[in-house]
């Protein structure tokens, strides 16, 4: 084994000489300039955001993310927003809870056959059974009445969700959460807020949009559409009188001289 060895080094030392002067040669042979790695084979695309819903109006909701529906009518918002998002809609509720979705006023806005009900006996069960429906990308629209705002770790886990459903399923969900009173969950896509405002002529709601990643805070009348066999919901502009307030610039205060006691008053 060790002739062998020492055989090999002779070989490749008779070779050293003929083989650095091969290399020498080499790396004086010029070549065509190598490629920048930054050079681009094909022109760069636009980056996008996420594709969207348009609901109504300016109300447009990002598919593959998570929305917060908070206020009164935050039910009525929801039927809204299924009645523009055409296929199965996923709809988990507390079991605890006395109230539930009214037969007629669902039969006004979508198709009850669209609609599958499940409830959940525990709270953690609500953001698991809707954190797996997103995930399977077999729902289109997934609503979880909650009966408190999620943290933000819960939150995060369904966009994650939403995204890797959109990704492996076959359409691109849309997860809603209904929360009490004027909402307040930590980390979703957009927060809107829906209030009644019906009078003897028409029911109409106040509609806000309080929070949205693109999109300043903004507020609309939410009521029927001119057609009445028309089921969905338009927007308009607000009333005068229900605007919302603009807050005057703040002017800087002037400073006062510091007062001399020995001065006249």
């Amino acid at each position: 084994m060790l002739a062998s060895i020492e055989d090999g080094r002779e070989r490749l030392g008779g070779l050293s000489v003929p083989l650095a002067s091969t290399i020498a040669n080499k790396s004086r042979t010029s070549y065509p300039p190598r490629m920048s790695r930054h050079h681009a084979l094909l022109p760069r695309s636009t980056r996008t955001g996420p594709p969207a819903l348009p609901v109504t109006g300016e109300m447009t909701l990002a598919l593959a993310r998570v929305h917060e529906f908070c206020g009164q009518a935050r039910h009525t918002l929801a039927l809204a927003v299924a009645a523009a998002r055409p296929g199965t809609i996923l709809w988990i509720a507390p079991s605890w809870r006395m109230e539930r979705l009214n037969g007629e006023g669902v039969a006004a806005r979508i198709d009850p056959g669209r609609l599958i009900l499940l409830d959940a006996r525990q709270i953690g069960d609500l953001l698991w059974s809707m954190e797996e429906a997103l995930r399977s990308g077999a729902v289109p629209l997934v609503v979880a009445e909650l009966p408190e705002p999620p943290a933000l770790t819960p939150v995060r886990r369904l966009h994650l969700a939403a995204e890797a459903g959109a990704a492996e399923g076959s359409v691109a969900p849309l997860g809603v959460i209904l929360t009490p009173g004027e909402g307040g969950a930590q980390g979703v896509e957009s927060r809107w807020h829906l209030a009644p405002r019906h009078d003897a002529a028409q029911s109409r709601w106040h509609l806000e949009r309080r929070r949205a990643r693109a999109a300043p805070p903004a507020a609309w009348t939410l009521g029927p559409a001119v057609d009445a066999q028309e089921p969905r919901l338009r927007l308009s502009p607000l009333p005068a009188d229900e605007a919302l307030p603009k807050s005057p610039p703040s002017r800087p205060q002037a400073r006062q001289a510091p007062h001399d006691p020995n001065s006249p008053s």
